[in-house]
């Protein structure tokens, strides 16, 4: 089917910029890319958004050029649930009225689910077709982070709600194969779903780009350094690299390591830095403006991603190792599911045993003493991203998807009043 040019996406999303995350990059890049098509892509922000930004209410943002609608600040409630759906009814009141003004051909809701829910209440109320963009088992995230534990009732419910939205919604994207294992496992129709993987903009990632005074700041010129830049989540692992920079020091005293970022983990990492005694040879300067991303990436010689194992790791795939791969720059990962879905092991990067410290530590080696292997496999990764990671290719799935949904849409028009309900 060939989709209109004048084709509206309402996305409904849990945040965006300017609050900086992997999350809201995404989000951007694809409202972009979408409007580069000639398509007329808008967005909606659950009330969380304003939660964590703490600013006055406005209506509507513009974020790159684009429209963000803002949902207000909803009452908070420490009885169990009734916060979620406090949360989950200001949302669908607003995306009501969105929908009423801006009458978009398709409501693309993205996780969690407290977005799914009100959203294809009203894709149902309209007669809107959903697509719901699943990026990570939210549930699993909370287990990580100590929220609530596995199989408990909490959990449990999450995961019911997951497979109950995806199962009515018009489509699900999902954002790795694992995830779409894992619906088709729980009932989900295979040909009901289809991966948009993570991507990144070449042009964003020039590998020409300038270190700037970072090396000078930071005491690191002259230095080997190996790097990690993105949230400090437990089950990043980044205890194992540091472990590993311990092991390496004597045999390599020109060794450094970079840790960029923040999150849960940092003061546990900074204890244990102190304690192992390499404060000279860890820096850990704090999370960066996103501008200067790609030229931290240029001052470091191998990124190191070592994840530990468990069932997030190993069915969701991470964004920041495709950013490395597009600079062009030599990448060590633990051998969990979502890296094998983006590292070809010894052609696009080094995998290692999760957890196994030892084994980071060997690999860490050989690209420490092979300089010519580092530029071999910095090289294929970049082409690799640029030939399958854009964002322009990755977009070519929603042209499919929306074409079979609006292909299938019954040919009366919206009837907009059943939204005052």
């Amino acid at each position: 089917m060939t989709i209109n040019s004048a084709l509206k996406i309402l996305h409904v999303l849990d945040h965006s910029l300017p609050l900086h995350s992997g999350y809201a990059f995404r989000s951007l890049s694809i409202l972009r890319e979408q409007r580069a098509m000639g398509w007329q892509p808008l967005a909606l922000t659950s009330p969380k958004h304003l939660m964590q930004r703490h600013d006055p209410f406005e209506e509507e943002e513009s974020i790159a050029g684009l429209i963000h609608y803002r949902t207000a600040v909803c009452r908070r409630s420490n009885l169990p649930v009734m916060g979620e759906l406090s949360l989950m009814s200001s949302l669908e009141k607003r995306l009501a009225e969105v929908v009423k003004k801006e009458r978009p051909d398709i409501i693309h809701v993205h996780s969690p689910i407290l977005n799914a829910l009100p959203a294809l209440r009203i894709g149902k109320k309209s007669g809107i077709p959903v697509v719901y963009e699943i990026r990570a088992l939210w549930e699993d995230a909370a287990v990580d982070h100590g929220t609530y534990k596995q199989c408990s009732w909490k959990y449990t419910l999450v995961r019911f709600l997951e497979t109950f939205s995806c199962k009515r919604a018009n489509h699900v994207l999902v954002l790795s194969q694992g995830l779409k294992d894992d619906f088709i496992e729980r009932g989900v129709p295979a040909e009901k779903l289809t991966v948009v993987g993570n991507g990144v903009d070449p042009k964003q990632f020039e590998q020409n780009v300038a270190v700037g005074n970072f090396q000078e700041r930071w005491g690191m010129k002259g230095k080997q350094i190996v790097g990690f830049i993105g949230s400090f989540y437990r089950y990043e692992g980044l205890d194992l690299l540091v472990d590993a920079v311990a092991h390496l020091s004597t045999r390599w005293p020109a060794l450094a390591l970079l840790l960029v970022g923040g999150g849960e983990v940092e003061n546990e990492l900074r204890k244990k830095i102190h304690d192992l005694r390499l404060d000279d040879r860890v820096i850990i300067p704090g999370r960066i403006p996103h501008d200067d991303v790609p030229s931290i990436y240029k001052l470091i010689d191998i990124l190191v991603y070592p994840r530990r194992s468990m069932r997030l790791t190993e069915i969701v795939t991470p964004l920041k190792p495709l950013e490395a791969m597009a600079m062009g720059k030599a990448l060590i990962a633990s051998n969990v599911g979502g890296h094998r879905e983006l590292i070809s092991d010894e052609e696009t990067g080094l995998l290692f045993r999760p957890g196994d410290v030892r084994a980071l530590v060997a690999q860490l080696e050989r690209l420490l003493a092979n300089n010519e292997l580092r530029i071999k496999l910095g090289g294929q990764a970049a082409s690799w991203v640029r030939r399958e990671r854009s964002w322009k290719k990755l977009i070519g799935a929603h042209v499919e998807v929306y074409g079979r949904i609006l292909g299938n849409r019954p040919s009366s028009r919206v009837d907009y009043k059943k939204l005052n309900g």
